[in-house]
């Protein structure tokens, strides 16, 4: 039980240990209790079912428990649970509790109104029932059944009788157990001989004296890979048999045998792990450029994109995500194609015509994040396959054909006057021609001094 642990399992409680009232480690692999009377001291509801706990203990410090499920554990004596002076429910359903005279510790806890003891060995004891019953005059409940008044008195009235009885199949069942420990203890010791041969032989489990059937260093890699794929499978058959020999092999529940389950599904999950480690291999880089020199269409990132092909130029927008850091991406624009890095992942799209790299601009739009490439076009294109140039005609030039192509065709229609009898209508009314308003020209005044000058009295004076 680790600090840790406690805290993911106290997400009702903002993971905070001190306060927690209720606490579920059910299913945890948990072999031994310990830590928790002291980070949990208000602890009422505390589940620990399903677990691979041996004992009872580090729980005596938790006065206000009222509920503790042990269920489907090791344990195999009550003990240690004086002090939850609060307890009224315990619930150690399928455990290995054969000295059932362990059950007396409970007396003092004067609170306890529900007991759970099936699927233990002592509860297939004779007069099981009675004599729990005339143990702990403060039960309600036994394994989901109500203790009457008449069975109390009469379960008091035949104790005397009944705790020999008991006594004696508590011996029994301890001799039992002792030789179990002793067998499992012997075959534990067994297979950890075996584990240790393995190792210190080849693969196999078997030794190899032969020098010339070792390979040598100077072989490619190809002979050395038909020995890995056989040493593979080898160790793969040898697993898989391991395997079904252990769950098909009979044996007592125990909590041995419990721990050896474990230990077996811990070394199956560790060997699982290294196989899958080696099947693990460096993905290769994807191919972006092919074997005849030809670039590929990539789109590795899977975003979307649209392509705008004008006469002047190539428009490509990228749907690069709006929030992404522009130092993520890396632009290259070739003749024939551009590339872009997004986050390590490649972009690169054939380009229908050729471009110039040096001419060509890269922007993100301020509101959407796209990414915009801005490719204008060369005189010459590159047609698929065979690099046939074709040179581009401009506007003005195809306009100008336009029109010497028209003029070619046209009809042009010669009217001649004389030969037509009809009057000609354009000189019937005479148009006035509307001449321009000259300004009047300033009259030049002669200066006395011209020896042309004549002054006339009778003319006036200018103003």
């Amino acid at each position: 039980v680790t600090e840790d642990l406690i805290r993911r399992n106290a997400e009702h409680n903002d993971c905070v240990i001190f306060s927690l009232e209720e606490l579920s480690l059910h299913q945890q692999e948990i072999e031994r209790l310990e830590h928790i009377d002291k980070w949990c001291r208000d602890l009422k509801i505390l589940y620990l079912q399903n677990n691979l706990i041996g004992k009872i203990e580090n729980v005596s410090k938790l006065k206000k428990l009222e509920y503790l499920n042990l269920a489907l554990n090791n344990i195999e004596k009550i003990e240690n649970l004086e002090g939850c002076e609060e307890l009224a429910k315990l619930d150690l359903t399928v455990n290995f509790i054969g000295e059932l005279s362990s059950i007396k510790t409970l007396q003092h806890n004067i609170h306890l109104k529900e007991l759970f003891l099936m699927g233990n060995p002592c509860a297939s004891f004779d007069h099981y029932r009675e004599f729990v019953v005339a143990t702990l005059p403060q039960l309600k409940w036994l394994d989901g059944k109500e203790i009457e008044p008449s069975e109390r008195i009469k379960a008091l009235q035949d104790y005397s009788v009944i705790e020999p009885q008991i006594r004696e199949q508590e011996k029994d069942h301890c001799l039992k157990r002792a030789k179990l420990k002793e067998e499992a203890q012997r075959k534990h010791q067994e297979e950890d001989k075996n584990e240790d041969k393995r190792s210190n032989a080849g693969f196999d489990g078997r030794w190899y004296t032969d020098i010339n059937a070792t390979l040598s260093s100077l072989e490619s890699k190809d002979h050395l890979q038909a020995p890995d794929i056989e040493e593979h499978n080898t160790k793969k058959l040898d697993n898989s048999e391991d395997d079904l020999e252990f769950w098909n092999k009979p044996c007592l529940f125990t909590p041995e045998s419990r721990l050896e389950t474990l230990r077996h599904m811990e070394k199956q999950r560790k060997n699982q792990e290294k196989l899958s480690e080696k099947k693990k291999k460096v993905k290769p880089p994807r191919t972006l450029i092919a074997e005849d020199g030809k670039a590929l269409n990539v789109n590795e990132p899977k975003i979307d994109f649209s392509l705008k092909d004008n006469e002047k130029q190539i428009i490509l927008d990228l749907a690069v995500y709006r929030y992404m850091d522009t130092s993520l991406i890396d632009v290259d624009v070739q003749p024939t194609y551009v590339r872009v890095m997004i986050k390590g992942k490649p972009f690169q799209l054939v380009l229908p015509a050729e471009v110039k790299p040096d001419s060509s601009s890269a922007k993100r739009s301020q509101t959407t994040g796209h990414l915009v490439i801005c490719m204008p076009k060369v005189g010459e294109v590159i047609t698929g396959g065979q690099r046939a140039f074709k040179s581009m005609k401009t506007t003005s030039d195809r306009s100008r054909e336009q029109t010497n192509t028209r003029s070619k065709h046209m009809e042009k229609l010669e009217v001649d006057p004389s030969k037509h009898s009809f009057p000609d209508v354009t000189n019937i009314v005479q148009e006035k021609k509307h001449t321009p308003r000259r300004r009047p020209e300033p009259k030049i005044i002669p200066s006395e001094e011209d020896p042309t000058f004549e002054d006339n009295p009778e003319v006036p004076p200018l103003i």
